[in-house]
């Protein structure tokens, strides 16, 4: 009788150690799972971070494609003043210093030229004095339309094509659209032959200093109308434009019989069909 109640006692510490076993093997189990998870959290973080980095090196390499593409440094639209929205520059009537009859309604010619392309400078000289008096005697409107690829595949090597352009659009901006004409002429009296190195930005400066515009020397340095002469030529792609010079008159483009850049007879044809 008296060694059943020791028994007894023996049997409850016995159930109390396996319980307190089972509770610690629990707890251990509970430990080892918040573990995992906090390891778990910690790699995923980490592989958020090393994604984050990735594509921010990527886009710093984009980043830094652009800006090499464009000269090593951002170029900001900025629109030339007397241009049009459309990337023209009007040469009428007016700008020419002529008056032209009552009720002349002139016929639009738009020329996508730039400055470096030999071709583009036969044309002028080909048909410059035509169209210069079609202007004058109010039958012709000129758009001109910077179309500037010849910096691409070494055409330029010095960034002439951007460069001349550039600098027209700074006289356009000071002196209006009969300045841009003569600086216009006179970059193609002097063109640089194509993949040569066209003149520097000093003798731009003299250039349109002899045609009478100054105080446009950091226009021409900082080429402040780069980002508009690349919209210019978007814009000219998007609409069809390939080549240079590309002429356009009323609407429906003219080239001569083979193809190339019209003649004076090949305006007048186009310039009489859309006066009809």
């Amino acid at each position: 009788m008296l060694g059943e109640p020791v028994g007894h006692r023996g049997r409850q510490s016995s159930g109390a150690a396996v319980s307190n076993d089972r509770q610690q093997r629990a707890a251990r189990a509970e430990q080892m799972r918040r573990d995992r998870e906090k390891a778990d959290r910690r790699q995923r973080n980490v592989i958020t971070v090393a994604i984050v980095a990735v594509v921010a090196v990527l886009i710093g390499v984009g980043s830094y494609a652009v800006t090499s593409a464009s000269g090593g440094k951002s170029s900001p639209v900025v629109q030339p003043a007397n241009a049009t929205k459309d990337h023209g520059i009007v040469y009428d009537a007016a700008a020419a210093g002529a008056t032209p009859p009552a009720g002349a309604k002139p016929v639009t010619v738009e020329i996508y030229e730039d400055f470096q392309c030999p071709v583009c400078k036969s044309f002028e000289a080909a048909t410059g004095d035509f169209l210069d008096a079609q202007v004058a005697s109010g039958a012709v409107t000129i758009a001109y339309k910077p179309f500037s690829f010849l910096d691409d595949n070494g055409g330029s090597p010095n960034r002439y094509s951007h460069r001349a352009t550039n600098a027209a659009l700074c006289v356009l901006a000071d002196g209006g659209a009969s300045a841009y004409k003569k600086m216009h002429d006179a970059l193609y009296a002097n063109q640089p032959e194509e993949r040569t190195d066209g003149p520097e930005d000093d003798e731009l400066i003299d250039r349109a200093k002899q045609i009478g515009v100054t105080g446009i020397d950091s226009c021409i340095r900082d080429e402040k109308y780069e980002g508009w002469i690349d919209e210019a030529r978007a814009a000219g792609e998007k609409a069809g434009v390939d080549q240079t010079p590309t002429v356009v008159v009323d609407g429906k483009a003219v080239s001569n019989s083979a193809g190339g850049a019209p003649g004076v007879e090949d305006l007048q044809a186009a310039i009489a069909a859309a006066q009809a």
